[in-house]
């Protein structure tokens, strides 16, 4: 569609704004997250089942009764075996099975725990460790690792190992304020009881909670925060693998890599050198019934969802209750969607785009990416503190950029994945592990990056930037009201998805990926002086948000949701000039009392509409390095000049904040 064309149907089309989610009540510069969405928050409170609950979720929502139309079609109709429907049907008929799950309780996975309570020393225990990874048991380990883009050779894959050994956030066991002290208490509480659940009686229960406390507790204090890991350098420890077994020794590394697939390495990075070592401490030191405790505890925590109705209640009371504040559990069919959707994504988002997603859209969708694109070229151009140079850098990472729309252009083969109805829902688990390690391996391993997978399925309700890749993806979830309106004029969807667009486009350009050229390599592309100006704005964005209380006794993370808020200011802006754009030779006209300029920020505050409880709050402000919805709105909007002409914002407003305070950056 072109400017000219668009501009002829405007009149036609939208506002796009629902005034019925707005709270009239409420000015503008006072807060604006409730002017533009207290209306929606009292209509939509929180049902039991959620700990939050917004516009995402209105999507999601709509998405599973499609998706579970979509996969009950399937389940109801006799299917060949080993088709793609076949699996899909019978993964969720077994998902939804209670009275067999129920049934079978705690026994399918009562053989992988007593292998593991059998052995009689260490070395039978690493074995064993090795023998079950290949069989798809949820061995957590001491650490993690993953196969993945080299960050410094961004074509070829790297092996990549790095921190773990504890089963919730690392805050939780390091921080000692009261609110993360009756987590862990509840935490140990949960382990107490599962472990009563598979027979062990009180006495041993808290025996084995202390020994996993032991080991989790050490690897914990050993990891680094989440702030920590965002920093790719500090993260990338690339050496041989002759030069890791040195230096990482007292463990037989190639048994272990062997056993998992990992064959003939030649070199790997280590991400978090200090975890690794304590892990290999751990092995050392630890008695060996504490370890094997400590696996066992793995085994039970990963299966806990699949064992019945009572332990799953057990599962969702600490997992949920406790630590987000949701109240009931989901029906049993979002459960079993959602089991579907991570097991067989891609098959069932096939399906979806074919019945859901028009050609139409992926249409409008490329035109709106494409005029994101040119107003960033433009916001690039127009900034006085950036050299020539890293602006010509800057155009051809730009240029560069990978675009993903809807859905790939390749889909992921399942031949080989194996779902048996015969077996338990557990036992059929453990297969789609093994078949999912595999499918990695082949794809990935000893094997050049390929840029047309996708890291999301397309029925998801998200988007992505990957650095190493330097590609933006919007699948075709995403696309829908209140992000996306075919209806709706320019205002609305450059307000709405075009900032989405935008955001992800300017995670190329954040504090962390900044750091990546137009290939995807960790270079510096910057001159020293404009590197060390992007700094000082980037701490900007920290400072401000970190001074913003989301609870009388917690402020927000600016360090760690700096990239998250960077996307959002650089989206704002790139969205507000390509909106400008679009509509310059024909303006659009006020709508429903609201100009154009206006309707654009309220299309942005209502995709953030929500209402969240006071635990999901804390869990997020630890845990989650985005903002919480009313301070992607309340925080991002205040530093936009648009923003305050838009709507006579004035110094006499709460939210209003001195322009030379204001952060520059695009």
């Amino acid at each position: 569609m072109t400017l000219m064309a668009a501009s002829i149907t405007a009149n036609a089309q939208t506002a796009g704004i629902k005034l019925e989610n707005m709270d009239m009540t409420v000015k503008p510069g006072t807060d604006f997250y409730e002017y533009a969405c207290g209306e929606w928050m009292r209509k939509n409170p929180l049902r039991p089942e959620f700990s939050s609950y917004g516009s995402f979720d209105v999507i999601v929502e709509e998405n599973q009764k499609r998706i579970r139309g979509i996969i009950e079609g399937l389940a109801e109709q006799p299917q060949q075996k080993g088709s793609l429907g076949q699996k899909i049907g019978d993964l969720y008929a077994l998902r939804m099975d209670s009275v067999r799950q129920n049934k079978e309780g705690v026994s399918p996975v009562m053989v992988d725990l007593k292998r593991v309570a059998a052995v009689k020393t260490t070395a039978e225990l690493l074995t064993l460790m090795n023998q079950m990874n290949t069989e798809g048991v949820g061995f957590g380990e001491l650490w993690g690792y993953g196969v993945g883009a080299d960050m410094m050779a961004s074509t070829e894959n790297l092996l990549e190992i790095g921190q773990g050994g504890y089963s919730i956030e690392r805050d939780y066991y390091v921080k000692d304020d009261e609110a993360n002290k009756r987590i862990l208490e509840a935490y140990k509480a949960h382990i107490i009881k599962m472990f009563q659940f598979v027979g062990e009686t009180p006495a041993t229960a808290q025996k084995k909670m202390e020994h996993v406390m032991q080991v989790e507790m050490r690897m914990a204090k050993a990891a680094r925060d989440n702030v920590a890991l965002r920093d790719p350098a500090s993260n990338y420890h690339k050496m041989s693998f002759a030069d890791f077994v040195r230096e990482y020794e007292g463990f037989d590394w190639k048994t272990y890599f062997d056993a998992q697939g990992l064959t003939d390495i030649d070199s790997l990075s280590v991400g978090q050198p200090e975890a690794v070592k304590e892990a290999l401490a751990v092995l050392k030191d630890t008695p060996l019934e504490v370890l094997k405790d400590f696996f066992q505890w793995q085994i039970l925590d990963s299966a806990g969802g699949m064992l019945g109705d009572e332990v799953y209640e057990e599962v969702f009371d600490f997992n949920g209750r406790i630590l987000t504040g949701a109240k009931e559990p989901r029906p049993r069919w979002k459960r079993g969607v959602s089991m579907v959707n991570g097991v067989l994504g891609e098959a069932v988002g096939q399906i979806y785009v074919e019945k859901y997603f028009p050609p139409a859209n992926k249409t409008r969708m490329e035109e709106l990416i494409k005029n994101l694109q040119i107003a960033l070229g433009e916001r690039i151009d127009a900034q006085e503190w950036m050299s020539e140079s890293t602006k010509k850098a800057a155009h051809e990472k730009l240029d560069a950029f990978y675009v993903k729309v809807g859905y790939p252009n390749k889909w992921r083969d399942y031949s080989k994945m194996d779902i048996d109805p015969a077996k338990s829902l557990y036992e059929n688990m453990k297969e789609v592990a093994k078949w999912a390690h595999a499918d990695m391996l082949e794809r990935r391993w000893k094997k050049p990056v390929d840029k047309d997978e996708w890291l999301m399925n397309p029925q998801t309700v998200n988007a992505y930037y990957n650095p190493t890749t330097n590609e933006i993806c919007f699948p075709a979830g995403i696309l829908q009201y209140p992000f996306f309106d075919m209806e709706a004029d320019d205002a609305f969807n450059y307000g709405a998805i075009g900032v989405v667009i935008g955001h992800e486009m300017s995670h190329g350009f954040d504090d962390q990926g900044r750091q990546f050229d137009k290939e995807g390599n960790f270079r510096d592309w910057w001159t020293e002086n404009d590197a060390e100006l992007y700094k000082q704005k980037a701490q900007q964005m920290k400072d401000f948000f970190s001074a913003i209380l989301v609870l009388p006794d917690l402020h927000a993370n600016g360090d760690l949701c700096c990239g998250e808020n960077l996307g959002d200011h650089g989206g704002l802006k790139f969205a507000y000039t390509a909106f400008k754009n679009a509509t310059k030779e024909h303006p659009l006209p006020v709508k429903d009392g609201f100009t154009p300029e206006q309707r654009f920020f309220l299309a942005y505050a209502g995709v953030w509409a929500e209402n969240i409880t006071e635990e999901a709050i804390r869990q997020q402000t630890t845990a989650d390095p985005h903002s919480l919805g009313r301070w992607r709105v309340n925080g991002a909007l205040p530093l936009i000049d648009a923003w305050y002409d838009a709507f006579g914002i004035t110094e006499s407003d709460p939210l209003f904040v001195p322009k030379e305070k204001r952060i520059k950056i695009w």
